[in-house]
């Protein structure tokens, strides 16, 4: 049994607590358990409320079961699915008593929908609370209701983002967009709930949850008016084009169908959306995205069996850099005490102006409070010496990609810091192992490379040698999570992993050019390339990124690879001329595409 039914002073409680698992899913088996308890209480209207919580530490529902997605094959039975869900939580809606989700952690996909079901929705002042639907990151969006009462209850414009990028909300945020009703301390929750139920029943919080949020001036008139709405759409389906390209079919469906059903009534309305699902449910494009989940989902919980990662608090950060000061504001919003060094106070500065910048960027989009960015910032701390470095659990070194700069900076680190530290370089292609022989204890020693900007990449790599114990490698993986990364571990060969395919990519790109496009391609050849690339899905073309990467770091990278893996890594002609004559891509201003100050770059 998933789900229990207990009555408590008039309350009635449906609790969930998933047998044999650390969350709550809901799964098929989940929802007819539930449908079960309501129509046990659709006679039942004495009850004060109905409140719906999880045993769950730090988890409400954490989503659908995705292996039942995987599982579609057909689009009705897609559809099929989804409409048992909608009927069930329907008859959640209808209910003739209060309902209320009590969120305590995680609401995700199936559980957000099902709090959307709800009357009212209680959030607790939980760090670990987190609601949203990411099912377009599953290449499909949610179908049992989400696309009907999201819109309905936070506004046209907030619905589609939360939909269209699958990225959850807080609890401040959530309150803020009147995702939930009202915020509460754990300490005393229950006294919090029932003064909460207390209020509903007095009329304090108005019984109609879509008349609660009262838009105000310009938003109010997009929201009401047809001109408006066309607007809101007509923006949501250019943004989605310029992020994906049309690759990805779920988020224009998306678009499509709350664009349809925003003018039905429920039942007509969750017709179109069950529709919809079934027809993203089965495409190529889900499976394969499901899969990747599945291999990301694996490198999340990843861990060394067996071994009990060391707690770290305090970190030290050689290089105030762009990635020095990106790794150092990427620690400090993670609660780690960051000690900062360089040879010069200017170095610090940028460093510093670097972690500040990321402050001013996440309290401009309102992602964080101003004082919440002064008490982050305040734990990165600088230095010119190996001051405060004794008593660090980590040192992290980002100087610049020479061997014998970073061997002088690890013999200088091994003699400055407590025998418990762990040595990590941020090395992207030169050997882990040659610079731990500079060390008094190589087992202490590991690669650990972040990718630019530091804040947005997920993805790191984490370098082992054959000295490196196993004490060091769970306390980095356990740390890297920590920072909210994706840990890869990979061992000490030429080009980790990342590299060693992208620099192969980037150097391909430049033969192309040096030998020409077919007849038959329109336009300049960097850009024909480019475009190309772009076209068949990436990101970004290859002369594009090799000017965000910058000519002169590429071509550094190159020739390590060549020196280790040989011929296939050698450096293009058009690539070591163009940095040569000075062309080094944005930090230039200038390198396959012009890139004058305050204008888009051209050729």
């Amino acid at each position: 049994m998933s789900l229990t039914f207990r009555e408590n002073n008039n309350i009635g409680f449906i609790e969930f607590d998933q047998e044999g698992s650390k969350v709550n899913l809901l799964t098929t088996a989940a929802l007819q358990e539930l449908d079960k308890i309501l129509d046990t209480l659709a006679g039942k209207s004495s009850l004060n409320a109905v409140v719906i919580v999880s045993k769950k530490k730090d988890v409400f529902i954490a989503g659908a079961d995705i292996r039942e997605i995987e599982g579609i094959t057909r689009p009705e039975d897609g559809a099929r699915k989804s409409r048992a869900g909608q009927d069930i939580l329907n008859k959640l809606e209808d209910l003739n008593v209060p309902t209320i989700a009590l969120i305590d952690g995680v609401a995700l996909g199936g559980g957000c929908e099902l709090a959307l079901a709800c009357q009212y929705r209680l959030a607790t002042f939980n760090e670990k609370v987190r609601i949203g639907l990411p099912e377009v990151n599953l290449g499909i969006f949610p179908a049992f209701g989400g696309t009907y009462r999201l819109p309905r209850l936070i506004g046209l414009p907030d619905g589609l983002t939360m939909i269209l990028t699958g990225k959850p909300v807080d609890a401040n945020k959530a309150l803020r967009l009147g995702l939930v009703d009202r915020l509460a301390p754990q300490n005393g929750l229950d006294h919090h709930l029932n003064t909460f139920i207390a209020d509903i029943r007095q009329g304090r919080v108005t019984s109609d949850k879509y008349a609660r949020r009262k838009p105000k001036g310009l938003p109010a008139f997009l929201e009401t008016s047809i001109f408006g709405q066309w607007l809101i759409f007509r923006q949501s389906v250019g943004s989605v084009l310029k992020n994906t390209k049309g690759f990805y079919p779920a988020p224009l469906k998306a678009i499509a169908t709350i664009k349809k059903n925003f003018y039905l009534d429920r039942t007509r309305g969750l017709d179109t959306e069950a529709r919809s699902f079934g027809e993203l449910a089965v495409t190529a494009v889900s499976k394969n995205l499901i899969h990747v989940f599945y291999i990301s989902e694996q490198y999340r919980k990843l861990n060394v069996e067996g071994i009990a990662p060391k707690p770290i608090k305090k970190c030290g950060i050689l290089g105030a850099g762009v990635m020095g000061g990106g790794i150092a504001q990427l620690l400090s919003y993670s609660n780690i005490r960051v000690r900062l060094k360089d040879i010069n106070y200017e170095a610090l500065a940028l460093g510093l102006r670097s972690a500040a910048k990321l402050y001013r960027d996440a309290v401009k989009k309102r992602r964080m409070k101003p004082y919440e960015a002064v008490v982050k910032m305040d734990k990165i701390t600088t230095t010119l010496d190996y001051s405060g470095f004794a008593n660090t659990d980590i040192i992290i070194e980002a100087v610049v990609e020479n061997m014998e700069v970073k061997r002088k900076v690890f013999r200088e680190l091994s003699a400055a810091v407590g025998p418990r530290a762990i040595l990590a370089t941020n090395t992207s292609a030169l050997s882990v192992t040659e610079i731990a022989k500079e060390t008094k204890d190589p087992s202490k020693v590991i690669g650990l490379h972040f990718f630019n900007p530091v804040h947005k990449m997920p993805l790191v790599e984490i370098i082992t040698t054959a000295q490196t114990s196993q004490e060091t490698l769970a306390t980095t993986v356990a740390f890297a999570k920590r920072l909210g990364k994706t840990p890869i571990v990979v061992k000490d060969s030429c080009g980790f992993l990342v590299n060693r395919v992208l620099l192969g990519y980037i150097n391909e790109a430049g033969r192309l050019l040096e030998e020409g496009l077919p007849a038959g391609r329109q336009g300049h050849s960097i850009v024909a390339i480019d475009k190309i690339m772009t076209d068949f899905g990436m990101p970004m073309g290859p002369f594009t990124l090799t000017d965000e990467v910058g000519l002169d770091v590429g071509s550094k990278v190159l020739h390590i690879l060549e020196s280790g893996l040989g011929e296939r890594f050698k450096p293009v002609e058009v690539f070591e001329k163009t940095r040569a004559q000075g062309f080094l891509g944005k930090k230039s201003g200038k390198g396959f595409y012009l890139h004058p100050p305050g204008h888009s770059r051209s050729v």
